[in-house]
């Protein structure tokens, strides 16, 4: 297998979009954070691969089908692109908390999905960015590097302290593309500088 692209796994619901407790059940509802999408173009405008990871219990509860879920992703897309860039892979679990299934994050199924669909060894030079524990947890569990981001749940996540040694903390996704793309430019500088002192 190839070695991995530059990837960002994104959380959708508090990270791309407003989240809400009684769940995102229709399109209309479906209400996206502006600059989480100008964010995301930046991403794919840089070289990074973008990834989406979503828990969509919401399906076996009964709240909505997949046809909805599908129209929303649609959207979603369709927004990207319009401002330039590009989701490679949108991954989502249709279970409930009960049915014991191993893509509903924590567990790490939906990630996995993501490298097999991807052709990757492995996701440990990857990130993963949500506004929940169990969003950090599923990366981790693979090597990914954590973000949390303020937005959704993140700020009460962050305020129960648990499980946050490893993440990076920023206010919204947004913030951490601008701090990514600055601090991969300046490792690709020093890279160049380096082989260029060693032709020297």
């Amino acid at each position: 297998m190839p070695i991995a692209p530059k990837l960002v796994i994104l959380d959708r619901d508090g990270v791309i979009n407003q989240d809400s407790d009684r769940y995102v059940k229709s399109l209309d509802e479906w209400i996206p954070y502006p600059s989480a999408i100008e964010a995301i173009a930046r991403l794919s405008g840089a070289g990074w691969t973008v990834a989406v990871a979503t828990n969509q219990s919401g399906i076996a509860r009964g709240y909505f089908d997949e046809a909805v879920l599908d129209g929303i992703h649609t959207r979603l897309n369709a927004l990207v692109e319009e401002a330039g860039g590009r989701i490679e892979q949108i991954v989502y679990c249709p279970h409930g908390p009960d049915d014991d299934c191993r893509c509903r994050k924590p567990k790490p199924g939906l990630l996995e999905t993501i490298r097999d669909r991807l052709g990757l060894a492995d996701l440990e030079r990857s990130w993963m960015v949500g506004d929940s524990l169990r969003d950090l947890q599923a990366g981790e569990a693979l090597g990914c590097r954590s973000v949390l981001v303020r937005t959704g749940k993140g700020a009460d996540t962050e305020a129960k302290g648990e499980g946050l040694a490893k993440a990076r903390v920023f206010d919204d996704l947004s913030a951490f593309v601008t701090w990514l793309i600055e601090t991969d430019h300046a490792a690709s500088d020093k890279d160049t500088q380096a082989s260029t002192a060693g032709l020297s």
